[in-house]
């Protein structure tokens, strides 16, 4: 039992593999990924098959956050090892393009 509890825990994605995905996943008002923005804040695989990411979005009252954790979930739970996906939004830190987005994003957004 312990052989295919090894192997299947090694056919588990990594954790950087889960960030490579969710850099697809997009802000669909602002057409910009939801890693390079800053808002995932948090990336975990559990051993179980689990896996649980922590996001913001640009505002509490954003309407689209169900659409962006719907495209994180769907896109998570086709990797192969994933068997659940959690998507919690969180709101600490609050968001602030200055310090969380990437460099591209923010000369996208006018920040400087």
């Amino acid at each position: 039992m312990a052989e295919a509890d090894t192997s299947v825990q090694a056919e588990r994605p990594s954790v950087e593999e889960i960030w490579e995905v969710l850099k697809q996943v997009q802000d669909p008002e602002l057409h910009m990924g939801i890693v390079d923005l800053g808002l995932v804040y948090h990336v975990e695989m559990e051993d179980s098959g689990l896996v649980s990411i922590d996001l913001t979005l640009t505002s509490p009252g954003c309407p689209i956050g169900p659409m962006i954790q719907g495209q994180a979930y769907h896109l998570l739970t086709q990797l192969p090892g994933v068997d659940d996906v959690e998507v919690n939004l969180v709101w600490e830190p609050p968001w602030d393009p200055k310090t969380m987005a990437s460099e591209e994003v923010k000369m996208m957004l006018g920040i400087w």
